[in-house]
């Protein structure tokens, strides 16, 4: 025995006009064959869907379907164009011109994106940009510009970007009639359905260009190299990325230009390193100015600065030079130089020296020097001065 329509629909028997039509339109979205490929109970589905808002979206069927049921929705006179009548509610198919009644056609456009057509091509962004830049510690810390070499599409200046001959215009799409899309009705045993394609003469765009621009070849735009200059921040890191508003690829169609992003690459520094706003640099003493104490003279990166190290300084004891680092790129002030002592240890010493050294570590308690010794030794021997 057939369902009942109202059951299929999934609405009360007493649903208005309206229920019945977005109850339809909701199952249709669901189960058409579009969406569901090879799906026969989709297939199936969609029929019932069909034939129950064929009968009761008509005043005069549903009127005897409510009365004498499945045969007296069907009548004396059946539904032209086959069994579901040709139409999507009854009645041979008619195409569809100007507006839609039912929303059939904005249905199926919105939900399976006008069957892989596209509406009219509005503006559009340009592409972005990216390069790089190299930089060495001194712009870092003071900043500095520098310029760069891109190649890029600009807008033709000679037709304005419009890519028509000076003195001419872009015409409205006689296939299209400037909507960018061409519209097809068909009929099928489902219903009528309409198909939506990008034109095929002016490419989705709306307009044709009869006379192209000389300069741009009706492209609106040409191809340069530019060389932009490039503010570089104090504080800069390796691997940051500047943004240059506006100065990317042109816009199509009026767009706006995309943007250029410049990679900053910083070299390193022989003298000193970097961690954040943080800079290091190894101090390398002798052991009789970390035993006594000294005053020395320091590279900083605004000049040499005395260091006063104290009496009995270890290795590895690091003296922190406050504001001598690189500047915050946000603007928060400045880092600091950590400079790290390391013991230099001679390896030309002369007799007297080692003698010295030998005695120190007698002194102390600390016997050494014989490798060292015999080395030396057999070193004057070879060369005859034993």
């Amino acid at each position: 025995m057939p369902r009942d329509y109202y059951e299929i629909l999934g609405v009360p028997r007493d649903a208005d006009a309206e229920t019945i039509r977005k109850a339809f339109r909701k199952l249709a979205r669901q189960y058409h064959p579009d969406a569901n490929p090879g799906d026969p109970d989709a297939e199936a589905k969609f029929k019932e869907i069909n034939e129950a808002y064929e009968v009761l979206s008509d005043p005069e069927k549903r009127a005897r379907y409510d009365r004498f049921g499945h045969a007296g929705a069907q009548g004396p006179e059946p539904a032209a164009g086959g069994p579901f009548g040709g139409g999507p509610f009854g009645g041979p198919f008619q195409p569809f011109e100007g507006t839609d009644p039912f929303g059939f056609g904005d249905l199926f456009e919105t939900f399976f994106g006008g069957f892989g057509g596209a509406r009219r091509a509005g503006p559009e962004r340009g592409a972005d940009l990216q390069t790089e830049v190299e930089i060495g510690l001194e712009e870092v810390l003071h900043g500095g510009r520098r310029t760069v070499v891109v190649a890029r599409t600009e807008r033709c200046e000679r037709c304005g970007g419009s890519g028509a001959e000076p003195g001419t215009a872009p015409e409205r799409c006689p296939v299209c009639g400037g909507r960018g899309q061409v519209r097809t009705a068909r009929s099928t045993a489902f219903g009528s359905f309409v198909t939506v394609q990008t034109c095929p003469r002016c490419q989705g765009s709306g307009r044709v260009i009869e006379r192209p621009c000389r300069a741009c070849q009706g492209r609106g735009a040409v191809r340069r190299r530019r060389e932009i200059e490039v503010r570089i921040p104090k504080g800069v890191e390796d691997g940051m990325r500047l943004r240059l508003a506006g100065q990317g690829e042109a816009g199509a169609r009026g767009g706006p230009s995309g943007d250029l992003y410049v990679v900053v690459r910083v070299r390193p520094h022989p003298r000193f390193r970097r961690e954040g706003t943080t800079l290091f640099a190894d101090l390398r003493l002798g052991y009789p100015q970390l035993a006594l104490g000294t005053e020395v003279e320091v590279e900083t990166p605004d000049g040499l600065e005395k260091l006063r190290i104290p009496p009995g300084t270890q290795p590895g004891h690091e003296f922190r030079l406050r504001g001598r680092g690189v500047p915050d790129v946000r603007g928060h002030g400045r880092g600091d130089l950590v400079v790290r002592v390391q013991v230099e240890v001679p390896t030309d010493l002369s007799r007297e020296e080692i003698q010295l050294l030998q005695r120190l570590a007698e002194l102390r308690g600390q016997p050494a020097g014989q490798g060292a010794k015999g080395f030396f030794e057999r070193v004057r021997d070879a060369l005859g001065n034993g």
